[in-house]
Protein backbone atom coordinates (compact mmCIF):
# COMPACT_ATOMS: atom_id res chain seq x y z
CA UNK A 1 0.00 0.00 0.00
CA UNK A 2 1.30 3.49 -0.74
CA UNK A 3 1.31 6.01 1.66
CA UNK A 4 0.79 9.32 -0.30
CA UNK A 5 1.60 12.03 2.45
CA UNK A 6 4.40 14.26 1.72
CA UNK A 7 7.29 14.06 3.77
CA UNK A 8 9.86 17.09 4.09
CA UNK A 9 13.15 15.81 4.52
CA UNK A 10 15.63 18.36 5.62
CA UNK A 11 18.96 18.57 3.84
CA UNK A 12 21.82 17.38 5.55
CA UNK A 13 24.26 20.38 6.65
CA UNK A 14 27.72 20.23 7.43
CA UNK A 15 28.85 22.81 10.03
CA UNK A 16 32.54 23.12 11.73
CA UNK A 17 32.37 24.99 14.45
CA UNK A 18 35.14 26.44 16.58
CA UNK A 19 34.40 25.41 20.27
CA UNK A 20 35.08 26.47 23.42
CA UNK A 21 33.15 23.80 25.81
CA UNK A 22 32.80 26.06 28.61
CA UNK A 23 31.32 28.32 27.29
CA UNK A 24 27.74 28.42 27.30
CA UNK A 25 26.90 30.36 24.27
CA UNK A 26 29.33 28.10 22.01
CA UNK A 27 26.98 25.25 23.85
CA UNK A 28 24.02 26.93 22.79
CA UNK A 29 25.10 27.28 19.42
CA UNK A 30 26.54 23.44 19.02
CA UNK A 31 22.42 22.54 20.29
CA UNK A 32 20.99 24.90 17.58
CA UNK A 33 23.43 22.82 14.81
CA UNK A 34 22.52 19.06 16.03
CA UNK A 35 18.86 20.51 16.75
CA UNK A 36 18.78 20.97 13.36
CA UNK A 37 20.19 17.84 12.12
CA UNK A 38 23.56 19.34 10.96
CA UNK A 39 26.17 17.13 10.73
CA UNK A 40 28.65 18.68 13.17
CA UNK A 41 33.00 19.02 12.49
CA UNK A 42 33.91 20.33 16.26
CA UNK A 43 37.22 22.04 16.80
CA UNK A 44 38.14 22.71 20.75
CA UNK A 45 40.43 25.79 18.99
CA UNK A 46 41.78 26.38 21.81
CA UNK A 47 43.65 22.72 21.94
CA UNK A 48 44.17 22.95 17.84
CA UNK A 49 44.52 26.86 18.09
CA UNK A 50 43.51 27.66 14.14
CA UNK A 51 46.75 28.73 11.10
CA UNK A 52 46.63 32.64 10.30
CA UNK A 53 45.87 31.92 7.12
CA UNK A 54 42.84 29.59 8.50
CA UNK A 55 41.88 32.18 10.67
CA UNK A 56 42.44 34.67 7.79
CA UNK A 57 39.70 32.60 5.59
CA UNK A 58 37.69 32.39 8.00
CA UNK A 59 37.32 36.35 9.16
CA UNK A 60 36.91 37.20 5.51
CA UNK A 61 34.19 34.95 4.95
CA UNK A 62 32.20 36.07 7.78
CA UNK A 63 33.12 39.66 6.27
CA UNK A 64 35.46 40.81 9.91
CA UNK A 65 38.23 42.67 9.92
CA UNK A 66 40.56 40.82 11.79
CA UNK A 67 40.00 43.42 14.80
CA UNK A 68 36.14 42.08 14.68
CA UNK A 69 37.28 38.95 14.96
CA UNK A 70 39.49 39.77 18.04
CA UNK A 71 37.96 38.86 21.54
CA UNK A 72 38.76 42.35 22.89
CA UNK A 73 37.75 41.38 26.44
CA UNK A 74 40.90 38.99 27.02
CA UNK A 75 43.66 41.29 28.72
CA UNK A 76 46.08 40.51 26.05
CA UNK A 77 44.07 41.92 23.43
CA UNK A 78 45.11 45.30 25.38
CA UNK A 79 48.61 45.11 23.39
CA UNK A 80 47.61 44.50 20.01
CA UNK A 81 45.69 47.86 20.18
CA UNK A 82 47.85 49.66 17.24
CA UNK A 83 48.76 46.26 15.89
CA UNK A 84 48.64 45.13 11.67
CA UNK A 85 46.03 42.52 10.53
CA UNK A 86 48.72 40.09 10.05
CA UNK A 87 50.39 40.69 13.71
CA UNK A 88 46.33 40.60 15.07
CA UNK A 89 45.98 37.40 13.40
CA UNK A 90 49.52 35.99 14.26
CA UNK A 91 48.74 36.47 17.58
CA UNK A 92 45.37 35.16 17.68
CA UNK A 93 46.72 31.93 16.35
CA UNK A 94 49.54 31.80 19.10
CA UNK A 95 47.23 32.75 21.88
CA UNK A 96 43.42 31.13 20.97
CA UNK A 97 41.70 32.52 23.56
CA UNK A 98 41.85 36.13 21.84
CA UNK A 99 40.14 34.43 18.75
CA UNK A 100 36.30 36.08 19.32
CA UNK A 101 33.78 33.16 19.25
CA UNK A 102 31.88 31.00 18.27
CA UNK A 103 32.99 30.91 14.48
CA UNK A 104 30.76 28.87 12.42
CA UNK A 105 31.33 27.54 8.82
CA UNK A 106 28.84 25.40 6.68
CA UNK A 107 28.79 25.11 3.02
CA UNK A 108 26.24 28.49 3.13
CA UNK A 109 28.86 30.77 4.90
CA UNK A 110 30.33 31.75 7.92
CA UNK A 111 28.88 33.05 11.07
CA UNK A 112 30.25 34.85 14.22
CA UNK A 113 27.47 33.36 16.26
CA UNK A 114 26.91 35.73 19.22
CA UNK A 115 24.25 35.60 19.67
CA UNK A 116 23.47 31.69 18.98
CA UNK A 117 20.53 32.26 17.19
CA UNK A 118 22.88 34.03 14.36
CA UNK A 119 24.01 30.20 13.51
CA UNK A 120 20.38 29.83 11.65
CA UNK A 121 21.62 31.87 8.69
CA UNK A 122 23.84 29.66 7.45
CA UNK A 123 21.74 26.58 8.19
Amino acid sequence: MCDNRNILIAPSVNATIYHKSCCGTSRAVLDILRGAGAEVFVVDYLACSPTPAELAHLRAAAGLSPREALRAKEPAAAALTHASDEAILAAMAADPILIERQLVETSRGVRLCHPPDRVREIL
